[in-house]
């Protein structure tokens, strides 16, 4: 029999959990060890694949074939700087996959196999899984799974692959605070008060802080910043390198002179000691066998020594709590609640810094840090699978969150076009038009990124495909239509089509390198750095596009004007050449967006003038009785309208394969598509 609700599983880097909603409330279920959170470990051991617990403890012991980590593997290309930094504190080997993709390498049943990340989170989820159906009794199909706030596209969709690997319908990939903030809210969802919750929740490897309003049963995300790579596990290396600085230092001894299994055992020693410096203020590394006559080798730990090795880390997570404020356009004081989630929460100096925030702030230590995520996965479970009514205290329950970074396309010479921008609520759709650059121009590139800088080279590229078959015009005419859709996954779709033929292409993105929460701070901090140098080289680069259109117009309507030019049309145009030695050779020397404008303004209005009379004098728009009186002289009013329609074309060539860009058009339509 097949059970008809679904289960919440928090996937987590070191540890993972899984609840159920049952008797109008959350049940977290224990594991055949009898332990309510799981090892997310998976070894490879005499003939056997053990999970979990059991497979811990042969990482403990410094068995090969023991698999973990793989959280911070998934949705990552084997070239990414973190992969490459990552590998040197691990016991097992990874190489780079056939499409790039880190990839790991494990001996079972005599043969050696090459295991995707999805493979392993497959298999912890396949445990958990089970684990389930014996405490229900019954088979269970469907699943709501957590994953970082910042987790990208790849790294969504690769954790979806995982659940169906392991025999789940996914019926929801929600972000670890939010699911958090369901379970301190559950029972605060009544009291009808709106209430500003800030989730600290720092894991194994993993950190993420996100500020949520709460308000009857509605879970709003403010803002979420984060790092999908820092976590308890940066405590543990830290502690690592500083026993090893121990042990080389007192007894000469290298570390590339230790065992993988030594290093394990050691490793296992770091984390042991971190838990223990959690509730006391001093403890030891003791490590049989690592010295050469035998001795045990012991190294003295005070929490004090551990916060002082530590100090980097420590002040990250602060950094991004701040950010996190920033971003919501909060204080601390508009702050209610603050939510510590995650293992590592648990550190008393995290707990000190927060505290020292937040001004005295009680910290809310009422739901368990290890289960919180679980506990919320498992509530938006039972309300996806269908038990929205069956129970008052699910009732009403709806989840707003959030994209992380601003998402666009490239346009013209290099620039930045955003449809989605960050800290939009999700799900959400919007739609732009553009156009081509060239005549009769069959083919564009669209090319994806996200970042916060005007120009794509300051960005991150996401993905791109070409649309070809586009009727053939004048640039400027078609119309390509680009849709970006992202779902509440937080996954984004791409699509673009044209107007008057029948071609469409839609891009599901799949990032092949994911930004680390430092990298995409880096990308904030510098827009907001480069500010000034962005604005002056967007608007160089907008002064160049649009008086060359102006040139270029003018010279042609010049081509049909019968010479010799009259006197009036020669001195209209005797600014020309000045113009193009301005844009040649002075306007790079400008340093500020006011002052080019201005420049520009004053060509422009020259060029409005010239092409005007030009007209009149010319072949194409002469005729008795329409000479310029001289009267509409100043008065740019009475130009063609199609010509500030002109100004808006671009013209550039795009990095990538080659293939001409698109062109922003002004009509612009937005969707919001917020539905729940």
């Amino acid at each position: 029999m097949t059970y008809e609700g679904a289960i919440g599983i928090d996937l987590g880097t070191t540890y993972s959990c899984v609840g159920v909603w049952q008797n109008e409330r959350v049940e977290i279920i224990a594991n055949d060890q009898g332990n309510r959170t799981t090892p997310s470990y998976v070894a490879f051991v005499n003939n056997e694949v053990l999970v979990g617990d059991a497979a811990k403890s042969h990482a403990a012991r410094g068995s090969n074939g023991v698999i973990f980590d793989a959280k911070r593997l998934i949705g990552r290309k084997f070239s990414d700087s973190v992969v490459q930094s990552d590998m040197k504190h691990w016991p097992f080997k990874v190489e780079e996959g056939e499409k790039g993709g880190a990839v790991m390498r494990v001996e079972h049943l005599g043969e050696g196999m090459l295991l995707q990340p999805e493979q392993i989170s497959a298999r912890v989820l396949a445990y958990l899984k089970s684990c389930a159906e014996s405490y229900l009794g019954k088979q269970v199909a469907k699943a709501v799974v957590t994953v970082p706030a910042y987790f990208n596209d790849s790294q969504r969709q690769a954790t979806k692959d995982a659940g169906t690997i392991a025999g789940l319908e996914v019926l929801r990939i929600i972000n670890e605070p939010t699911a958090a903030a369901i379970a301190y809210g559950l029972d605060k969802a009544d009291e009808g008060k709106e209430r500003n919750v800030l989730v600290f929740d720092f894991g194994g490897g993993t950190f993420d802080v996100s500020i949520i309003s709460v308000s009857g049963g509605v879970f709003e995300v403010k803002a979420t910043n984060g790092d999908t790579h820092l976590g308890g596990e940066d405590v543990d290396a830290a502690l690592l390198e500083h026993a090893l600085a121990d042990i080389r230092n007192r007894y000469g001894i290298e570390q590339g002179s230790l065992s993988q299994k030594m290093l394990s055992k050691l490793r296992s020693r770091c984390e042991e000691v971190k838990r223990v410096l959690s509730h006391s203020t001093v403890g030891e590394i003791a490590l049989d066998g690592l010295l050469p006559d035998g001795e045990e080798y012991v190294l003295k730990l005070t929490r004090a020594r551990l916060e002082e090795l530590c100090t980097k880390i420590f002040a990250r997570c602060l950094s991004v709590v701040q950010r996190a404020l920033k971003d919501a356009s909060m204080k601390v004081e508009d702050i209610e609640d603050v939510v510590l989630v995650g293992g590592s929460s648990r550190i008393p100096a995290v707990q000190a810094q927060l505290r020292e925030l937040f001004r005295g702030k009680q910290l809310c230590s009422s739901v368990h840090p290890d289960e919180a995520v679980a506990y919320g996965a498992a509530v938006q479970a039972h309300v996806l699978s269908g038990g929205y009514g069956e129970s008052s205290r699910t009732a009403g329950i709806v989840l707003l969150d959030v994209v992380p970074l601003s998402i666009g396309v490239e346009v013209d010479d290099g620039k930045f076009d955003v449809i989605i921008r960050r800290n939009t609520t999700i799900p959400y759709l919007a739609t732009k038009e553009y156009s081509t650059v060239d005549d009769n121009q069959s083919e564009v590139e669209i090319q994806v990124f996200e970042g916060e800088r005007p120009l794509t080279r300051h960005n991150h590229r996401l993905g791109s495909f070409v649309l070809d078959g586009i009727t053939p015009a004048k640039h400027g005419e078609p119309t390509i239509t680009v849709t970006f859709s992202v779902d509440a996954d937080g996954i984004l779709t791409v699509t673009a089509a044209e107007e008057l033929g029948s071609v469409t292409k839609t891009l599901v993105v799949e990032n092949s390198e994911r930004l680390t929460s430092e990298e995409v701070q880096k990308m904030i901090e510098v827009a907001q750095k480069f500010a000034l140098t962005d604005a002056t080289a967007l608007a160089r680069m907008e002064a160049t596009e649009r008086l060359t259109q102006w040139f270029d117009r003018l010279e042609a309507v010049m081509e049909t004007v019968p010479q010799p030019y009259s006197e009036k049309l020669q001195k209209r145009i005797a600014f020309l050449p000045h113009g193009k030695e301005w844009v040649g050779t002075q306007l790079h020397t400008y340093t500020d967006a006011a002052s080019i404008e201005a420049k520009v303004a004053k060509i422009e209005r020259l060029a409005k003038r010239a092409l005007k009379s030009a007209r009149r004098e010319g072949k194409d728009g002469w005729a008795p009785g329409n000479e310029d009186n001289g009267s509409g002289d100043d008065n740019d009013g009475d130009d063609n309208s199609d010509e500030d329609d002109e100004l808006q074309r671009g013209r550039g060539v795009t990095e990538g394969s080659g293939r001409p860009p698109i062109r922003k058009r002004d009509r612009i339509e937005a969707i919001n598509a917020n539905t729940e």
